[in-house]
């Protein structure tokens, strides 16, 4: 299982899989639900595997962050994503420590902890899928 057809859809709860490509779109499946979808080319859609996140220096991909968290959590799940704002924020930084707080909002770690605990349970971000999705990242660029 990669990062690498996991898609987030703009007005759409939760994620989805990628399933079919077709002329119009393609065919999505909710991990939340299972239902599948068709969602069209004008559909606001990212590809997880291309989200990253701001740091002072640089930017880090999800699936960085997902790493450090499965680290940090021995694969288990993490804090809930509606802790109070100080308590994500603190948790954040311990998972990358050099994020730009003023580019990164609370919403955006309320997100990545919300997908991070819905990937977890399906096999999405063990250490070995993560140590995978970056090898294929690497290999692409």
């Amino acid at each position: 299982m990669s990062l690498q057809k996991i898609l987030a859809i703009s007005g759409k709860p939760g994620l989805f899989e990628l399933k079919v490509q077709t002329r119009t779109g393609f065919v999505a499946e909710s991990l939340l639900d299972g239902k599948r979808i068709t969602v069209g080319m004008r559909s606001n859609v990212s590809l997880l595997s291309e989200i990253a996140v701001y740091t002072y220096d640089e930017e880090i991909k999800l699936a960085e962050i997902f790493k450090a968290i499965a680290t940090k959590e021995n694969e288990g799940l993490t804090i809930s994503n509606k802790e109070d704002n100080a308590t994500l924020s603190s948790y954040f930084r311990e998972v990358l420590p050099e994020y730009d707080e003023d580019r990164v909002y609370v919403s955006d770690i309320k997100k990545i902890l919300n997908w991070y605990n819905l990937l977890q349970p399906k096999g999405f971000v063990s250490l070995e899928a993560l140590n995978k999705v970056e090898e294929d990242i690497q290999t692409a660029e």
